[in-house]
Formats: C-alpha cells, structure tokens, sequence
C-alpha cells in the first residue's frame, strides 16, 4: 500500500513537471501554441488522475466493489465522468482566459467534451475491472486463508479431546498395576510414555502414514496386552502397499478404544478385533457383544469425531456396519497425490 501511494505521487509529480516544462517553453519558444496544447494536457491528465484516484478511495470505503459492485460501477462511472469533464472544462477556460487572448471557443468545447467521453469511458472501464479483480482476488485469498486457520482450529480441537480421555484411561489402568506388580507397572509406565509421546507428536500433525500409525497401534496394543492378557486378541492383515497411504492420526486408537468401551470382555468371551485392508480402505472389525450401558453413555462420539476429521480431507465416507454378529467400520485412507 506505501509503495503504492508513493507511486502515485511520484507519477503525478512527474506528470505536473512535465507539463511545467512545456509551459515554459510555451512562454519562451516560437512554436507557442503546441507547447502550450501539450502543457495543458499533461497538467489534466495530472489533476484527473489524482481526482479519480480520490475518488476510488472515497467509495472503497463508502460502497466496497464485493459488497455492492452494480451499485459501486454506476456511481463511479457517473461521478468519475462528469468529475472529469469539468476538470477537462475548468482547465481549458483557465487556459484560455489566463494564458491567451483568444476567448473560448465553442467548436473546442464541444468537441473537447465530446472526446473526453469517448476516451474517459473505457479508460475509467478498463480502471474499474482491474479494480474489482484486484479486490476480487484480495478476498479470496482472505477467505482461503480465514477457512484453513478454522479447519486448523478444529482439527486442534478434536485432536485435544483425545488427549484428557486417553490419558485418564491409562492413569487408571497404572494405578490399578502398582498395588499388585512394581515391574509390571514399571514397563508399563515406559511403554504409557512411548505411547503418550507419540500422541502429543500426532497432535501437531494433520495426517499421517499407515505405517506411522500401525507402528503406534503395536506399542498401543502392548499396553492392552498387559491390562487384557488373552480376553483381547487383535489380527492385522494389511498390505505393505497400503503403507504409505494416509489417514487422520489416532483413528485406529480411537476405533479399537470404542470397541473396547462399548462390548463386553471375558476369558469365555474375547474380544476379536481384525484389522485389514481392501480397495482402499482399511476395516476394523469385532463381534458384537454390546454392554448394558445407559442410553446416555451410549453415545458415539468417537466415530462422530473421526467422521468430521475426515471430511476435512476427503469426499470419502467412514462406512459403519452392523448386524447380529458383528461391528464393522471401513475407514478411507487417502492418497494425497490423487486429491
């Protein structure tokens, strides 16, 4: 904007400098009248250019092209018109009155006016599209940027309510240990602490690998391993291929925590989990053998959550299945080099 402005001023500068000059010469050169013709040319395109220039930044704030651009085209257009030609009038009488002894002439001022429509409007035209484009474009990388800090805040959010719950569980789950195994506890407590960094890692990270997240759900799984035994047995079958491919991190956390949280556990009753992949997603799958709960702790927050993460991302849907056996969920991962 200040190398704009100082743009402005010094082309008007420069324009009224030149147009001195021809006057001067006017008044000391033989050739009087084309110096003085060219002088008063010059100093007019200065005092329009600076006028319209007022002008636009008068209405820029009064009426903004985004918000009333039919309204803004014709005030403009009209005002920056009539503004002009009485310039191109004013200036030409001066001239004639101060400068010469012939008075004016009404061949001239007709036909001065007359082209100095011709030329102001598609000039000021011209002026006004690349004047709308320009804030056109201002605003759009103002809306582009104002949706991605939003989906950045909410992706944050989401990715925090993980946090407190997950670490809540697991303080329980150690508590318990201590009383009634030190060593136990003790490698439970590393292995809590590899887990949780790895959390706090994928906090600050939108997506992540399958592989990334795969090597994390081994290190989650040794801690259920060691609160579990044999009630839970998880079976991961996923293509290497697949690796690579993306998904929101902690999504599979998340799935096998809600099965956890929501079937019932027992050496008569194991719970399954499978995990495995097929044409582009990856399934997560157990036996339904739901708990008694209340209806309000019933809730499904968690599948609520990685369902918006997703759509952040991908037009692809987190598919959910059940029937009397069993809870599916397929989750899409995505290919970055396809979106």
């Amino acid at each position: 904007m200040a190398l704009s402005k100082k743009f402005s001023v010094q082309l008007i500068a420069s324009l009224v400098l030149v147009g001195a000059v021809f006057l001067t010469l006017y008044l000391t050169d033989s050739d009087r009248e084309l110096y003085l013709t060219a002088g008063w040319l010059v100093i007019t395109l200065a005092l329009v250019w600076v006028s319209n220039h007022f002008l636009t930044r008068r209405l820029d704030k009064k009426l903004p092209w985004l918000e009333h651009g039919n309204k803004r085209f014709y005030w403009q257009l009209g005002i920056g018109i009539l503004m002009s030609l009485l310039i191109i009038n004013l200036s030409y009488f001066i001239l004639k009155l101060g400068l010469t002894s012939d008075p004016p002439n009404v061949t001239q001022v007709l036909s001065m006016n007359v082209y100095g429509i011709l030329i102001l409007l598609p000039t000021i035209s011209i002026n006004f599209g690349i004047q709308f484009l320009s804030n056109w474009k201002t605003a759009q990388v103002n809306s582009e940027t104002f949706q991605k800090e939003t989906i950045r805040a909410e992706l944050t959010t989401l990715k925090n309510h993980l946090d407190p719950h997950f670490l809540f569980n697991n303080l329980n789950i150690l508590s318990s240990l201590i009383s009634v195994d030190t060593e136990l506890s003790q490698t439970y407590l590393e292995k809590f602490a590899d887990v949780y960094r790895n959390i706090l890692k994928s906090s600050k990270e939108e997506l992540v690998t399958l592989n990334d997240e795969l090597r994390f759900i081994a290190s989650y799984l040794y801690l259920l391993e060691i609160r579990f035994e044999d009630t839970i047995q998880t079976f991961i079958d996923i293509d290497s291929k697949a690796h690579m491919k993306y998904l929101p991190p902690l999504t599979l956390q998340m799935l096998i925590e809600n099965a956890i949280k929501h079937n019932v556990i027992s050496e008569i009753r194991p719970l399954k989990i499978h995990i495995s992949y097929q044409n582009g997603y990856v399934s997560v799958k157990n036996p339904l053998q739901e708990k008694r709960v209340e209806k309000r702790n019933s809730g499904k927050t968690g599948l609520t959550n990685i369902q918006k993460r997703y759509s952040y991302f991908t037009d692809k849907e987190v598919q959910v299945f059940k029937n009397p056996d069993n809870f599916i969920v397929k989750i899409p991962l995505i290919d970055l080099e396809s979106e």
